[in-house]
């Protein structure tokens, strides 16, 4: 039997909590912090940039918060900025992205959460070859297939259009979005599944009624991937896009580059953060689920 006044005089066992200002946290949160002015330097000009008029942006004080608040180059960037003879802005290549994007995600999400759940849980013929081939292609340099992805999209009729566009984030989405799902679903409890086969339950009763309802994390951690991908993409964008279909990020550059008049870096600066106003959106609002979904075995091999 233990004294227990014995055991009470000789105070808590265990390691000694470490010093608050050990050099150690020292240089951690000195690092973290000059990491964190160096990201934030950048977005704080945009800002201040955006919020000052020509006259003050002239005077050379970058840094210097603005004098008199104006939203005038906002309004300018997403309705009136001019790419050639063209001034309407970022608005219509807003609305390009918007309907790139939405049906990207969709089809690509859906496709690769099956994918990943049928190779996760029902091992049919080749499914390894299969697999093997999907890794491959995550990993071939988008530049490699532009030319070829030209010929096929104008072979069927696509070419130029925001709909070839949407088949070509879909596609190149897959194959990571495939390895994330089926690395998720093979990290959820084996007797579920187990279960539900005794049950009765059978492929797509099993996905819909346990799959997903489990899989919040995971789909949130691909929509912010494909998202954040399909939004500031500017190559495809560029490349299988005509001027009437052009994305936001295209409209960007073409503001920014435009070589007529005088070059207004409010109007680009403000131009610049509303492009990225939609990611970051997203990500802030479901950061956590984000952090869930790569915590539970989004990137578990």
């Amino acid at each position: 039997m233990v004294d227990v006044s014995t055991s009470m005089l000789e105070g808590p066992r265990g390691p000694k909590p470490g010093k608050a200002l050990s050099r150690k946290n020292i240089f951690l949160y000195g690092t973290l912090l000059i990491v964190t002015i160096y990201y934030a330097i950048p977005l704080y000009v945009m800002v201040v940039t955006s919020l000052k008029g020509m006259p003050e942006i002239r005077m050379g004080n970058i840094f210097s918060p603005p004098m008199e608040i104006t939203f005038a180059p906002w309004v300018k960037a997403w309705s009136e900025a001019c790419t050639g003879l063209t001034c309407e802005g970022l608005s219509s290549g807003f609305w390009n992205s918007v309907k790139i994007t939405i049906p990207s995600v969709l089809i690509s999400i859906v496709i690769a959460s099956v994918n990943g759940y049928a190779l996760a849980n029902w091992r049919f013929k080749g499914a390894d070859i299969f697999f093997t081939i999907l890794i491959f292609g995550a990993f071939i340099p988008y530049q490699v297939m532009l030319y070829p992805i030209v010929i096929m999209l104008r072979e069927i009729g696509l070419y130029g259009s925001l709909g070839g566009l949407v088949l070509v984030h879909s596609v190149f989405g897959m194959p990571i979005l495939t390895l994330l799902f089926r690395n998720y679903f093979s990290s959820l409890p084996e007797e579920l599944f187990k279960a539900a086969r005794v049950d009765g339950a059978g492929f797509w009763g099993i996905y819909f009624r346990i799959m997903l309802p489990m899989s919040v994390p995971i789909f949130t951690v691909a929509v912010i991937l494909q998202v954040t991908g399909i939004w500031n993409d500017f190559l495809f964008g560029v490349v299988y896009t005509g001027p009437d279909a052009y994305p936001m990020t295209v409209q960007l550059n073409n503001i920014v580059n435009t070589t007529q008049g005088v070059r207004e870096y409010n109007v680009n600066m403000a131009a610049t953060i509303i492009t990225g106003l939609v990611p970051l959106s997203i990500y802030f609002v479901s950061g956590k689920l984000f952090v869930r979904g790569i915590a539970a075995g989004a990137v578990k091999g």
